[in-house]
């Protein structure tokens, strides 16, 4: 009889990776990121139990999308006030804030509960090649 090993919280090791996003398809990058960051690529992989790893996209603002996205793919928010429902679309974003398609994108792969929240607070974007997080020691992963 053979017995399902289920990670736990503490047996959990985790290390650090750097995507570089230079010419990278949004949904193809987003798609590899949410399964990193969900432990989906390890063995010891439980549903339950955050058991990924952290990463850390560098060049977001140099992220591709096919087709015509840049002016169609529109991106709504409403800010809670009667008429407040704001769109701007994906070549605005790109512009104005970069590093938010990405994190959107991943959002929408991962679990919409407590344990997709904690898994996105792993994921760190950054608009330019710099990163604060060299003490890390990240490898490169190649996507």
């Amino acid at each position: 009889m053979t017995t399902t090993k289920f990670a736990k919280k503490g047996d959990v090791e985790r290390k650090w990776y750097v995507v570089d996003a230079t010419d990278k398809v949004l949904g193809r990058l987003a798609s590899r990121i949410a399964t990193y960051l969900r432990g989906k690529h390890k063995p010891q992989f439980t549903p339950n139990v955050d058991t990924g790893d952290f990463i850390i996209v560098v060049n977001a603002e140099k992220i591709r999308l096919t087709g015509k996205k840049l002016d169609q793919k529109v991106y709504y928010h409403h800010t809670g006030y009667p008429g407040g429902l704001k769109a701007e679309t994906a070549r605005l974003r790109l512009q104005r804030k970069p590093e938010s398609l990405i994190v959107d994108a991943v959002w929408g792969m991962l679990p919409k509960n407590r344990l997709g929240r904690k898994l996105i607070k792993k994921l760190k974007v950054y608009r330019g090649a710099e990163h604060p997080h060299k003490a890390q020691n990240p490898e490169t992963l190649n996507i």
